[in-house]
């Protein structure tokens, strides 16, 4: 059995969230916990959440024993990019891109 949760429109770089997804992919769930709750980044705090959601809906929809789930599959595509310009000297505008993600994760039991 598997349970799911997925967060849209984060306001994280896909870039940086991947650093810390990559931290608790294969890992049993307390242990990813544990490596999030230590974790100095900002988008730990947000995996961390979405992973608390996904066990709960584990025991909840699906009746799983907490105890026997690992992180199966997690992953971060990017979401669209929310551009904004910045005056600079001269009369010019610099580009500025605040990119968005999706993040996915798929517990299975052991």
């Amino acid at each position: 059995m598997e349970a799911k949760a997925s967060v849209n429109y984060i306001r994280v770089s896909p870039r940086k969230a991947r650093l810390v997804v990559d931290l608790v992919r294969g890992k049993r769930v307390e242990d990813a916990l544990t490596i999030l709750s230590v974790t100095p980044k900002a988008s730990a705090r947000i995996v961390k959440n979405l992973l608390k959601s996904a066990v709960a809906n584990a025991s909840h929809d699906r009746n799983i024993d907490v105890d026997t789930l690992f992180v199966d599959t997690i992953y971060v595509n990017e979401g669209p990019t929310l551009k904004r310009f910045r005056a600079r000297a001269m009369g010019r505008a610099g580009k500025i891109q605040k990119r968005t993600s999706h993040i996915t994760v798929v517990l299975k039991e052991r």
